[in-house]
């Protein structure tokens, strides 16, 4: 069996992403999605992360507040996804890939927005 693929990673966040609640997705707008190996050394450092497979996933991008603000240039919402880490979590729990990177995405968006991790709960149940 071949591991999947950057792309592969890529087009499961796609779908997930799109199965979320409209209302869950209204916090973010327009998401890119950017599949990774690892974190860059700039984000290892900023984040004090002992090792490259200790983050799954990295949320950037703009407030909710910011975004209203800023209606001419908003800062791009990106989610960063570690294809190397998610593999890694993926062996070692069960669960399919696609539901590990849906759960990546919900928790990225939801800790930025400040959600609860009920809240979140609630989110990854809703379909």
């Amino acid at each position: 069996m071949e591991a999947p693929s950057i792309d592969e990673i890529e087009r499961l966040a796609r779908e997930a992403y799109a199965k979320l609640p409209e209302k869950f997705r209204a916090l973010c707008g327009d998401v890119l999605f950017m599949v990774q190996e690892f974190p860059s050394d700039d984000v290892m450092r900023d984040l004090n992360l002992e090792s490259e497979f200790d983050l799954l996933g990295l949320y950037q991008g703009s407030t909710l507040a910011d975004r209203v603000g800023n209606r001419d240039r908003p800062e791009p919402t990106m989610i960063f996804l570690y294809r190397r880490p998610i593999l890694d979590y993926w062996a070692e729990h069960r669960g399919s890939l696609g539901a590990i990177v849906r759960h990546v995405i919900v928790h990225e968006i939801g800790h930025h927005f400040g959600l609860s991790d009920d809240d979140m709960e609630a989110i990854e149940k809703e379909d």
